[in-house]
């Protein structure tokens, strides 16, 4: 599906004043990344990089598209050629990364785009709508289940996420960050994450009784069935799934004092023989309600998490940017950087040296003794050059990632500076040139 018009308008008219400018010839290298961290979170996860490479694969104008764009009154003034040469459009740069699933911290790219100077500047607000919000989703994730300490968590939150398409991509974001999996079929479907989820508080309403509801529930679902046991009083609800017995997986716990309840369902569930039974908690949960729960020794065994992960409640923006550091013309290049106040950027295509105790941001010229080099070839010439990773190893790399950084650094309650990301003495000689240079 073509998806060029997936951007701002502004893309467009730029892209129209570099044809019309005569810039076709220009090369440019942008660089999408954070200039500093959400106040309560201590790195950011990356994910999106899936959805990226498949805009840049589907960047194009289909006829009906580009004549919506001639009725713009901001193309009143623009060349027919240029909607010529918008109709033969497409992405035949360079594309690095960091795989999905990699920490990141201020300032460390999660991508580098280097092409034709239009290809490279359309992409900019779909690459940052993606990106920014997959790994906004990632970390919350990450938090979540760092809190939970081994207990399963299952994103729940596609019925609260900012749109049905959000939904699907919260549930990819969430597994990759570490869920179990999520309660949206779509993303199952598309991307291999798990699905869960049995029956809401309508199902037993829309029985005379507690008990047909879970009987019919039962007779429908087997070995998966989940009794939500709370749509009237939670004990009595507990002991009718006691006495029906199995097949049963767990029962599920959506309001109340949990700290309370959830022990008193665990031993009306044992003493029935039901031991293997799971208890599963939803309801308005996050990593710090759940951290209480745990730190309460609530013998909840799955955590359902919605609202507050589907849409990162506490930190709902990430503030990605995506910034030129590089224009070559005729084989001369310019490095490009912003040195306005408490947004200036660093010059330059840069690439990320991972130690065991910090990072260095260097040139991508350079290198460095490191264990790892974080930014990778994903695309060239327009074409991708390997497979990408499945969710699932997006999902392993990330879990592998997390285990190294220190304590402090995933801390729920901390903001230390945990991880310490340096400069290369090239990188700071670069940048003092082109300050110097722009000031002159």
């Amino acid at each position: 599906m073509p998806l060029g018009l997936s951007t701002d308008l502004y893309q467009l008219t730029m892209a129209a004043g570099y044809f019309e400018a005569g810039k076709l010839e220009e090369r440019a290298t942008f660089e999408l990344f954070v200039r500093r961290l959400p106040h309560n979170r201590n790195f950011v996860l990356a994910a999106g990089l899936a959805q990226a490479v498949e805009y840049l694969e589907n960047l194009r104008y289909t006829k009906e598209e580009i004549d919506y764009l001639r009725t713009l009154p901001q193309f009143a003034h623009t060349s027919p050629a240029f909607f010529d040469y918008l109709a033969e459009l497409r992405f035949t740069g360079d594309l690095f990364a960091v795989p999905e699933g990699t920490p990141l911290f201020p300032n460390e790219p999660f991508l580098t785009l280097r092409a034709p100077l239009v290809e490279a500047q359309i992409p900019e607000t779909y690459l940052l709508a993606t990106i920014g919000f997959q790994s906004m989703i990632a970390t919350k994730a990450a938090r979540v289940v760092k809190a939970a300490l081994g207990r399963s968590v299952v994103e729940f939150g596609t019925r609260r996420a900012h749109s049905p398409e959000a939904g699907v991509y919260a549930g990819r974001a969430s597994y990759i960050g570490g869920c179990g999996g999520t309660s949206n079929t779509e993303a199952g479907m598309r991307f291999g994450v798990p699905v869960f989820g049995t029956a809401a508080h309508s199902w037993v309403m829309s029985f005379s009784s507690e008990r047909q509801a879970f009987e019919q529930l039962q007779k429908l679902l087997g070995e998966s069935t989940v009794y939500l046991i709370d749509s009237y009083d939670t004990l009595e609800g507990a002991r009718r799934a006691a006495e029906l017995g199995r097949p049963l997986w767990g029962v599920r716990l959506d309001s109340g004092n949990m700290v309370t309840l959830a022990p008193a369902v665990r031993k009306i569930l044992d003493d029935a023989g039901l031991r293997e039974t799971k208890i599963m908690a939803t309801g308005d949960l996050n990593e710090y309600k759940i951290h209480e729960l745990v730190a309460a020794r609530a013998p909840i065994d799955v955590f359902g998490v919605g609202t507050e992960l589907s849409t990162s409640a506490d930190a709902p923006t990430l503030g990605v940017v995506y910034k030129m550091v590089e224009l070559e013309d005729s084989g001369n290049r310019r490095y490009t950087a912003k040195l306005s106040e408490d947004k200036h950027t660093l010059p330059g295509s840069k690439q990320i040296f991972r130690y065991r105790t910090h990072d260095v941001l260097a040139r991508s010229s350079e290198c460095l003794n490191a264990p790892e080099t974080l930014l990778r070839p994903v695309m060239l010439g327009g074409q991708l050059i390997e497979p990408l990773p499945t969710a699932d190893e997006a999902r392993n790399h990330a879990a592998e990632c997390l285990s190294r950084l220190p304590a402090s650094c995933q801390s729920l309650f901390e903001r230390p500076e945990a991880w310490r990301v340096d400069l290369s003495p090239e990188l700071e000689a670069l940048y003092e040139n082109v300050r110097k240079g722009i000031a002159k």
